[in-house]
């Protein structure tokens, strides 16, 4: 059985005083352990006793620093993990940590950051101008540095984080007339790639922009993403179409005239030799030209899926195409739009006329009319 203590020092007159501080001691593996409780409650000390005796029960690890850990600990353990696994933000959620929560949490211990500070953390940066969707990226950081410090025996729980509510699910897709008339107005170096994240739904900068003729099989007709190079870390393969195979065959054609010539380019598209690391500029300005101005790259995906839809081609299929893991993020992309509903209709209509039902609808839709 363990039990609560104080230590004694010796006061100016050299008698012994109690401190008011709670200690613990506990027996673990045949050591007797001492730990303050860093409280002068006794109630809460004895709480504290009661969970490490029933740690030692259950054979769990007991670290004496449990609690103690600060959030510049708890950040630099979770900015290691990010390193140790190659995370490719880490670049990004470092500058979150160092502009926005380590000015907030700077110097507090994890267990001193409630819900309620967590809450006022929200809104203090809602009042910055910070929208939503950046908080709650920086609240998952939080999230999990919480969960390390569980894993790592430093923190018993963590408190709920609530996260806000966003607003932010794009809607933008492209009509093959509209993305055509941006190919037109941009430069030569781009209507390559910009045309194969249409006909894809591959990610711009980390898939295609770094796509490399090794992982073209003309052989097998097919186009390889290695494991390890994507977003979600798995590998992904494409097939020809006959428009990527047209578009491959001009970016050929372009690669065996450079080495002609002495210039051996691996990439598949390339500016110049290059790999293409900015086309922001040249894109918002091509938008603009053809008439759909404040579309984005991004928004390629989207068209990639609804395409994908409309052309019948199954979810499961559908995903690997493009690389979703999971149906809910597909399910974010997979965009219903007028067009698609009117085709439903047309096909709703045929499946009432084999029931009996009138699929002649011009009489009715005069009456409405008039």
């Amino acid at each position: 059985m363990g039990s609560l203590y104080r230590r004694k020092k010796r006061d100016a007159d050299g008698e012994w005083r109690e401190l008011p501080t709670w200690w613990i001691k506990y027996r673990q593996n045949g050591r007797t352990m001492r730990e303050s409780t860093e409280t002068v409650k006794e109630t809460v000390a004895r709480r504290i006793l009661r969970t490490r005796e029933g740690d030692v029960e259950k054979g769990i690890p007991i670290n004496p620093q449990m609690g103690k850990v600060t959030f510049e600990d708890a950040a630099k353990d979770f900015l290691n993990d990010y390193k140790a696994n190659k995370k490719k933000s880490h670049d990004y959620v470092k500058r979150r940590i160092d502009l926005a929560l380590e000015p907030a949490f700077r110097g507090k211990r994890l267990m001193a950051i409630t819900t309620d500070a967590i809450r006022q953390y929200s809104v203090d940066r809602q009042t910055a101008g910070a929208a939503n969707a950046t908080i709650n990226r920086e609240l998952a950081a939080l999230k999990r540095m919480f969960s390390l410090a569980i894993k790592a025996g430093k923190l018993y729980s963590r408190p709920h984080i609530p996260m806000l509510q966003e607003d932010n699910t794009r809607q933008g897709f492209f009509e093959p007339e509209q993305f055509a008339a941006v190919l037109k107005y941009l430069p030569s170096a781009l209507k390559g790639p910009l045309e194969f994240a249409f006909l894809t739904g591959w990610r711009l900068k980390s898939e295609i922009l770094g796509l490399e003729w090794r992982q073209v099989d003309w052989n097998g007709r097919v186009i390889r993403l290695e494991p390890g190079t994507t977003k979600n870390k798995d590998g992904r393969t494409v097939a020809f179409t006959a428009a990527i195979d047209a578009l491959l065959t001009r970016q050929k054609a372009d690669h065996d005239a450079r080495k002609k010539r002495g210039q051996i380019v691996p990439l598949v598209f390339h500016r110049h030799g290059q790999r293409i690391k900015d086309l922001r500029a040249a894109w918002t300005s091509a938008c603009e030209k053809a008439g759909v101005p404040g579309r984005l790259p991004h928004d390629l995906r989207r068209t990639a899926v609804r395409n994908l839809e409309r052309a019948g081609v199954g979810r499961a299929a559908a995903m690997r195409i493009v690389g979703h893991k999971t149906g809910a993020i597909y399910r974010r992309y997979s965009i219903v739009d007028e067009q698609t509903l009117r085709e439903a209709a047309v096909k709703i209509d045929a499946v009432g006329t084999l029931l009996g039902t009138p699929a002649d609808t011009s009489a009715s839709a005069q009456k409405h009319s008039a």
